[in-house]
C-alpha cells in the first residue's frame, strides 16, 4: 500500500513537472506586456494577431508543413513496400533490417543534423529543400516502419492467401486486400511521421539558411530581436495544432491499439 502512494506521488510530481512549462507559456502568451513575464499583468489576443503580421514566420510556416508533408509521403511511399517485403516477402534476417530501418530514433537529431549537413550540403552541394526532405524522411520513417509493422501484425494473412487462391495476382492482392486492411495504421504513420519531421528543431537548422525559411529558424531570429508573447502565443498555436491531430488519431484509431 506505501508503495502505491510512493508511486502516485512520483507520477504526479512527474506529470506536474511536464505540464508546468507548457502553462507557463500559455499564460504568458495572454500578457499585456512588451516582453514575457510571469505573473501576467493584463489579459490580450493582440499577440496572436501580431502573428499575422509577421510574414517571416507565415512563409516559415508554409515552407514546414510543404517539406513535411513531402517528406512523411515519401516515407510511405518507400516504407510501406519495405514492411510488406520484410513481414511477408520471406526475407531472412528481418530484425536486422528493421534495426537499421529504426536507427535514427536511437540517434540525436543533432547528430542527424550535423552528419545531412556536412554529407548533402557541404560535400554534395544539394538545394536545402532537398536535404531538408532528406532530412525529415530519416525521422519520419521509423514511425512507418513501426506502425505500419503493427498494422500487417494484426491482419490475418489467410486473407491474402484466400484472394491468392481466387486468381488474384499478389499485385492486385497488396491493393485490394492488404492495404485497405491497413489504412488505419498507413494513416498514422503518415500522422505520427509528419509531427515528428514538423517539430524538428535541430535537423531544421542545421539544413535552413539564408533564402529558405522555415518556421523554427523564423522563430529564433524572431527572439534574437524581440522577447515579446508572439512566442509563447506562436508556441500555443503548436501546441494546440499538436493536440489536435493526436486527439483525432485517438478518435477514429485509438493510440493504445496502434502502439501495440
Amino acid at each position: 500500500m506505501h508503495s502505491h502512494k510512493v508511486l502516485n506521488v512520483i507520477g504526479t510530481v512527474a506529470i506536474l513537472f511536464l505540464v508546468f512549462p507548457l502553462i507557463f507559456i500559455i499564460i504568458t502568451s495572454f500578457g499585456t506586456g512588451s516582453t514575457i513575464e510571469f505573473p501576467i499583468k493584463g489579459f490580450t489576443f493582440n499577440w496572436y494577431l501580431h502573428i499575422l503580421d509577421q510574414p517571416d514566420m507565415i512563409s516559415g510556416l508554409e515552407t514546414s508543413l510543404l517539406v513535411s508533408f513531402i517528406a512523411s509521403a515519401f516515407g510511405l511511399l518507400i516504407g510501406i513496400p519495405a514492411v510488406y517485403a520484410m513481414f511477408r516477402g520471406g526475407i531472412h534476417h528481418t530484425a536486422w533490417f528493421q534495426m537499421l530501418f529504426l536507427s535514427p530514433t536511437f540517434l540525436p537529431e543533432v547528430v542527424i543534423g550535423f552528419s545531412l549537413y556536412q554529407g548533402l550540403i557541404i560535400t554534395l552541394h544539394w538545394p536545402m529543400m532537398i536535404s531538408l526532405i532528406v532530412g525529415y524522411f530519416l525521422l519520419g520513417f521509423p514511425f512507418v516502419i513501426r506502425l505500419v509493422g503493427a498494422g500487417l501484425n494484426m491482419m490475418d494473412p489467410h486473407m491474402e492467401e484466400a484472394a491468392w487462391i481466387s486468381g488474384c495476382s499478389r499485385l492486385k492482392g497488396f491493393f485490394k486486400i492488404v492495404l485497405p486492411n491497413i489504412k488505419s495504421s498507413i494513416a498514422a504513420a503518415f500522422i505520427f511521421s509528419f509531427i515528428n519531421s514538423f517539430n524538428s528543431i535541430p535537423v531544421t537548422l542545421f539544413l535552413s539558411g539564408p533564402g529558405f525559411n522555415m518556421l523554427p529558424t523564423s522563430i529564433l531570429n524572431y527572439m534574437q530581436e524581440n522577447y515579446d508573447p508572439t512566442i509563447s502565443a506562436i508556441s500555443v498555436i503548436l501546441m494546440l495544432i499538436t493536440t489536435l491531430i493526436m486527439m483525432l488519431i485517438n478518435h477514429f484509431m485509438g493510440l493504445n491499439r496502434l502502439l501495440k
